[in-house]
């Protein structure tokens, strides 16, 4: 009969992937061991071993579980109806949400995907490209009288992420501008670049 998973295995993997995402935002996937990540985690390295089998299958996990909630939000979006700036506005309102307050796996995903083995690089840059494509589809439906190729499009896009993105590095949840207000910047900024 095959062992039964205790009730709180999901929570496990979830505390372990939190500490991890902040050894490597700090340290880098190198700079950290298993032993490490138990001392973190408050546990033994065997017990870590019960959850993972390997330091590459805690950061796939860390590193998808923050692509997926940022999917989310996509797929959310991908339904409604809304003139496609607005949607544009929508999606960087949410993806700041996201990125705040999850500044580790943001960093982890930014600097270690080149550390993961080729099928999960793959898995979450296909990820990464669906959410790329959505925001090019936008500017594109947002824009249609624009004279730009695909090429000057997806820089557009690019950039447009390169402002949400890098925000774990500077920005303040109690500063003097709002996540909305940034995430609305980073918007209106792509939109006004296409007129």
């Amino acid at each position: 009969m095959a062992r039964q998973q205790a009730a709180d295995y999901e929570q496990k993997r979830a505390l372990i992937t939190k500490e991890a995402a902040k050894l490597f935002a700090s340290d880098g996937f190198d700079g950290d061991s298993i032993l490490d990540l138990a001392t973190a985690c408050n546990t033994s390295k065997s017990l870590i071993y019960h959850y993972y089998s390997s330091k590459e299958e805690i950061l796939f996990d860390v590193m998808n579980a923050h692509m997926e909630l940022l999917l989310d939000i996509v797929q959310d979006l991908e339904v409604k109806d809304n003139p496609p700036a607005d949607l544009l506005r929508q999606l960087s309102r949410g993806l700041m949400q996201r990125y705040t307050g999850a500044a580790n796996s943001q960093k982890v995903l930014l600097y270690e995907l080149n550390n993961l083995p080729k099928p999960q690089q793959n898995e979450i840059i296909t990820k990464q490209r669906h959410i790329i494509d959505f925001a090019e589809d936008l500017l594109k439906r947002a824009a249609p009288t624009t004279r730009m190729d695909h090429g000057a499009l997806r820089a557009h896009v690019m950039l447009f992420f390169g402002m949400l993105n890098w925000t774990h590095n500077w920005f303040k949840p109690t500063g003097a501008i709002s996540r909305d207000d940034i995430a609305d910047m980073a918007a209106n900024t792509t939109l006004a670049a296409l007129k």
